[in-house]
């Protein structure tokens, strides 16, 4: 933790992380597209996250924090509210120990990610599709089960294993000028700044929102959390509100917003699909329509993307005719 606030995961703790979930969590690859790069005018090093167990990176913050718990305090369980991604991965993590899993889902939720919770062993919850609606039901489950509440972004180990997805970027890729990533509550994000401040502070962090949901744009202008929103977008594991922990550490790293339309990020879906060969969810492709968006502010540089996760309901492809 940080010695400026204690309650904040620090780079050390990444790498705590790291050798934490080694033998659970999958290296994952890092790809390049000559024809992606082309139409962007850059250097693009792909971070492909759909590939992690679970198909998204939420898989890696889960793990660390199931594995971080005692022994006593992990046989009672542990509970979560999800839209999916996060979901299914505390389920799976929660498998890798043996312990139970449940978790809170909004009506709503991609049906696909909901069949991988359950899938995973975990018991689900239902409950009306907001956050304080989330939140209230899962509390709920806690009294129930004594189980421990692990937060989809704001839990400091869940942030601390997120960023071993830059930490394996940056080692697989080398310098990087900028690194893109998407941004909903916050612990991707702000797991990724603590990385690039430690291992390459020259680095930019570009952050890649829907125009639908762009609270951590208006919160960083502000220098205020901003949760005055009703989301309005096609990217779900997005619609979450900034938590507190990742509104500190991404402002004060300098991260900055790029705010994308939806059609951009469908059609950034479908050129990963057709380019890179990856099916990826609009969550993940909105880093992408970010980067084709700005196309002057990345030209020539080295930039990473980081591609979050690969969940996406076949039944239900933006783009299918």
């Amino acid at each position: 933790m940080t010695k400026e606030n204690p309650s904040l995961p620090g780079f050390r703790d990444v790498l705590a992380a790291a050798a934490r979930i080694a033998p659970h969590a999958h290296a994952t690859p890092v790809l390049r597209s000559r024809t992606l790069e082309a139409m962007a005018g850059c250097e693009l090093h792909f971070k492909c996250e759909p590939l992690q167990r679970a198909g998204a990176f939420k898989f890696r913050g889960a793990c660390n924090a199931v594995w971080a718990l005692d022994a006593d305090t992990a046989a009672r369980g542990v509970v979560t509210h999800s839209s999916g991604n996060h979901g299914a991965a505390l389920a799976l993590a929660a498998r890798t120990r043996g312990i139970a899993c449940h978790v809170v889902v909004p009506e709503g939720a991609v049906e696909a990610k909901l069949a991988a919770i359950r899938g995973y062993g975990a018991t689900l919850h239902r409950c009306a599709p907001t956050i304080a609606a989330r939140e209230a039901k899962a509390a709920e489950v806690q009294r129930g089960t004594a189980a421990t509440f692990v937060h989809p972004y704001v839990d400091p180990m869940v942030i601390a294993g997120q960023g071993t997805v830059a930490l394996e970027l940056l080692n697989a890729a080398g310098t990087l000028d900028v690194l893109v990533t998407p941004v909903g509550g916050g612990g991707l994000a702000s797991g990724c700044a603590l990385v690039a401040a430690a291992q390459a502070p020259g680095c930019q962090l570009v952050l890649a929102e829907p125009r639908g949901a762009a609270d951590t744009a208006a919160s960083l202008a502000t220098g205020r959390l901003d949760h005055d929103f009703v989301p309005d977008t096609i990217c779900d594991g997005l619609r979450g509100t900034l938590g507190a922990p990742g509104f500190e550490i991404l402002r004060r790293h300098g991260a900055s917003v790029v705010v994308v339309d939806d059609s951009d990020t469908v059609a950034a879906m479908r050129l990963l699909w057709t380019r890179l060969k990856l099916l990826v969810e609009p969550s993940s492709a909105i880093a992408l329509a970010a980067v084709l968006q700005q196309r002057e502010r990345f030209a020539g540089k080295r930039v990473g993307v980081v591609l979050s996760g690969g969940n996406v309901d076949l039944d239900a492809l933006p783009f299918s005719t």
